[in-house]
C-alpha cells in the first residue's frame, strides 16, 4: 500500500510543466540560450514513470543533436522518480524565428 502511494504521489507530480522548468536549464551550444526559450521543444509526453520529448533543431544540419539530447536527458534524470527518457528529432514543422520567446528573439536582437 505505501509504495502504491508513494508512487502514485509521485505521478501526480510528473508534469508538462515540470520537465519543461528543467529542460529551461538546457542551453543550446552555440547560441547559449534555453531550448525552451528558442522553441525547439515541441511536445511532451509523460506515460507513467516515462518522457518522451519531440524537438527539432534550428537547422537541418545542425550536427549538435547528439549533445543536446544528452543535456536533455541529464536535466530530466533530476527529476525524481523517471524512468525512461526518450528524445525524438523531428522537422516537422521546421523551425523559425517566431516559435522563439521575446526573452530569447531580445538576447540575439531580433
Amino acid at each position: 500500500m505505501y509504495l502504491f502511494v508513494k508512487y502514485s504521489l509521485f505521478i501526480n507530480m510528473l508534469t508538462k510543466q515540470v520537465i519543461t522548468k528543467k529542460l529551461k536549464s538546457v542551453l543550446d551550444p552555440e547560441l547559449n540560450i534555453s531550448i525552451v526559450e528558442l522553441g525547439l521543444i515541441y511536445d511532451v509526453k509523460i506515460k507513467k514513470a516515462d518522457v518522451e520529448i519531440l524537438m527539432t533543431l534550428t537547422t537541418m544540419g545542425c550536427p549538435l543533436f547528439s549533445l543536446i539530447e544528452d543535456e536533455v536527458k541529464k536535466a530530466i534524470r533530476k527529476i525524481s522518480g523517471v524512468k525512461k527518457i526518450t528524445v525524438k528529432l523531428t522537422f516537422d514543422p521546421p523551425w523559425s524565428a517566431e516559435l522563439m520567446s521575446e526573452g530569447a528573439r531580445s538576447a540575439l536582437g531580433i
